[in-house]
């Protein structure tokens, strides 16, 4: 008997000390919901915001590339599959020939003139004195409306009184009809966007410049580098990842781009600066198929989100093959 009190005296404090044990989970557990409500209190109105601008929107195109609807009354909206899209992909309308082929050709020729320029005046800003004066002469189109800059290009492009043409004429050259000739017109709007995207490119790529340790260029030069080697297998390798982010950044922005055809072409002559974004803009504004637009903007959705994961993929596979 006296062994049995003594076993169930032992027993007893590991008893009360498992279930000691388990409450300290259990408050943890409630402490960790409250933190949680906490937290989602905090963050319910970036929440609502992100949800009706954003989550409802995306939705409603969603819903209104397979309807058919004029812009107006909700309840004159009517299903109709995926007849949009078999319109606008359809090989014989306009979407697919000029207007996807410009858009791409707009955003490859703004992104190459882009990088090239930037890389180039990004690092030889980095060499100069008063570098906080360069980069903001070369951000300040960024900070003018597209409006102003496409008037203002406009002038300087006129056949007779702009100022390009002023120049040509004086060296004995005809003058060039830019914005009038559908074999010039998606190309000078082209140098327009690429010139006013250098002043974001130059300001993120100066940042990644300066973040490149300066022992590396001083071990080249003791082993006899010379500026062009260096910059080849030191600064660009080691800014991948800045040239990257301004890569992408630039291909969404030439892909999305109107505002400046508006401005300097109105998509013209003819069709020969129209581009996705303006296409849609007319089908919704100007002839009430919201239907056709959404559609469209849904297929440059995808073409974007295609072009990124391509960039994200090669920049990786590259990143492997030079580690």
């Amino acid at each position: 008997m006296a062994t049995v009190l003594h076993e169930n005296e032992q027993r007893s404090p590991r008893g009360g000390a498992s279930r000691r044990a388990g409450s300290v989970p259990s408050g943890m557990a409630k402490a960790r919901r409250r933190e949680a409500i906490v937290a989602y209190a905090f963050l319910s109105p970036s929440l609502l915001f992100f949800a009706i601008f954003l989550i409802l929107p995306l939705i409603f195109a969603v819903v209104l590339a397979l309807s058919a609807w004029g812009g107006f009354d909700l309840t004159q909206i009517e299903f109709v599959g995926l007849d949009n899209f078999a319109e606008i992909l359809n090989p014989a309308s306009t979407f697919v020939a000029p207007i996807l082929v410009n858009t791409l050709v707009f955003a490859a020729g703004s992104v190459v003139l882009t990088l090239v320029a930037s890389v180039v005046l990004a690092n030889a800003i980095n060499r100069l004195r008063f570098q906080g004066f360069w980069r903001t002469l070369y951000f300040l189109p960024i900070v003018t409306t597209v409006a102003a800059v496409g008037n203002i290009w406009k002038y300087l492009y006129e056949p007779s009184g702009g100022l390009i043409n002023g120049v040509l004429n004086a060296l004995g050259m005809s003058s060039v009809r830019f914005l009038a000739d559908p074999d010039t017109a998606l190309p000078s709007v082209v140098v327009v966007q690429a010139w006013a995207s250098l002043g974001t490119a130059i300001l993120i790529l100066t940042a990644g410049l300066k973040n490149i340790p300066e022992t590396y260029y001083e071990a080249a030069e003791l082993d006899g580098a010379g500026s062009w080697r260096m910059f080849w297998n030191i600064t660009l390798p080691l800014l991948r990842p800045t040239l990257l982010f301004v890569l992408i950044t630039q291909v969404i922005a030439g892909l999305q781009s109107f505002a400046l055809i508006i401005v300097m072409t109105g998509g013209g002559p003819g069709d020969a600066t129209n581009v996705a974004g303006f296409e849609m803009y007319q089908q919704a504004f100007n002839f009430g198929m919201w239907g056709i637009a959404s559609a469209m903007a849904l297929v440059l959705f995808l073409i974007i989100f295609a072009i990124t994961l391509l960039q994200l993929w090669l920049f990786r596979q590259r990143g492997e093959e030079t580690s």
